[in-house]
This record gives C-alpha cells, structure tokens and sequence, in this order.
C-alpha cells in the first residue's frame, strides 16, 4: 500500500506524526512529510489511523 500525502491542502495539525512518526514527519513549516512511500505492514494500523483523524483530508492509503 502507498501513502499519499496533498501537501496543498495539510493544514500542520501533526496529527499524522502523532499517529505513525514512522511514517510521517513534517518540515519547517509544519507541512506533512511522508518518511517512506510504501507504509510498511507493521504500521498499516497506525497510518490508517492517522489517515482517519487527519482534519483536512491530506492523508490517503492508495493501491501498489
């Protein structure tokens, strides 16, 4: 599975960091960063969490 982050819309919440730091960082500007673009099995859980409690609709888990 393929994490795909729309920085044009994140809104610096952090909740993706908070949710999966594995998987996600943010820049200066607060911005979400995905670390990696295939979300590793073992943080699947967390990273669909985060996708589900990011407030602006950033977050998306797509196909391979």
């Amino acid at each position: 599975m393929r994490i795909e982050a729309n920085r044009d819309v994140c809104v610096s919440a952090g909740m993706c960091v908070l949710n999966a730091p594995e998987v996600f960082d943010q820049d200066d500007d607060g911005v979400v960063e995905p670390l990696v673009a295939e979300v590793p099995a073992e943080h699947l859980d967390a990273v669909t969490r985060a996708v589900q409690v990011c407030p602006s609709g950033a977050l998306r888990i797509g196909g391979e």
